[in-house]
């Protein structure tokens, strides 16, 4: 079973899940969401091979769509569902594969196609820190500044590293591995008929518009927003605009 991390109680509204991206955990996600949990239960999910959930040999997208939905079957009615980038991706895998236990979903900042670039670089840039160093996150900032030009990518990255362990609470090796499965979409069939907001950065380049028709087959209520001056990383760079975004979506 996934870690969770639990914020508010249970109202009558409506739970909300929240799936990270690669090389996320739920607590990236823990300010965000702790103010959206003052109307409703919040649960913020350790994907596999990602912070303390479980280390698995693979990371495809129906992998980690069974293991959300083993945490909604153990919810008491549908969840809303929010998901960033791959967990986005994830996201959309359950809602198509198991739609009764998603009330609505929101799709940050990514589209159910596949894409060409490789995130396999940072992989390589976080092996590279000399783990033995490390005495505080710091220090492995240092190293990551060497090769990470992103001040704000760093420091997200180290929230994944267990100084004390010295070891990264990331699977790096099989996230390497199937780095192909994660920037595709698997063929999935039939669609979601429910309430989807698609929430990108308008900065970024991830949902363009020539994948609405790709999201409209398989998502038919898809409406868009984006959240101006933002990239892709959107709730790390405007938080409260995509807080409040949100919020105003689900209400």
């Amino acid at each position: 079973m996934l870690n969770t991390i639990e914020h508010g109680v249970r109202t009558d509204r409506p739970g909300l899940l929240i799936v990270h991206g690669l090389y996320g955990s739920a607590r990236n996600w823990g300010v965000i969401a702790k103010r959206l949990s003052e109307d409703r239960q919040v649960l913020a999910v350790d994907m596999r091979n990602h912070g303390l959930s479980p280390w698995y040999d693979t990371h495809s997208y129906p992998d980690m769509a069974g293991d959300l939905a083993r945490v909604l079957e153990g919810l008491d009615g549908p969840f809303d569902v929010l998901g960033h980038s791959m967990g986005g991706k994830a996201a959309m895998v359950l809602a198509l594969t198991r739609p009764e236990l998603v009330n609505r979903l929101i799709v940050a900042d990514i589209a159910p196609v596949t894409y060409s670039h490789s995130q396999g670089h940072f992989i390589d840039a976080m092996k590279a820190v000399d783990l033995e160093k490390i005495e505080r996150r710091s220090d492995a900032a240092e190293q990551l500044e060497q090769v990470v030009d992103d001040a704000t990518l760093i420091t997200f990255f180290t929230q994944s590293l267990d100084v004390k362990e010295k070891k990264w609470r990331l699977n790096l090796d099989v996230l390497a591995k199937d780095m192909p499965s994660i920037l595709s979409f698997p063929e999935v069939s039939g669609e979601f008929d429910k309430p989807t907001l698609f929430l990108s950065g308008a900065n970024s380049d991830y949902v363009k518009r020539d994948y609405r028709s790709d999201i409209k087959a398989l998502f038919p209520q898809a409406q868009f927003a984006k959240i101006p001056g933002a990239g892709h990383w959107l709730h790390a760079e405007k938080p409260r605009e995509f807080q409040a975004a949100v919020r105003t979506w689900l209400s």
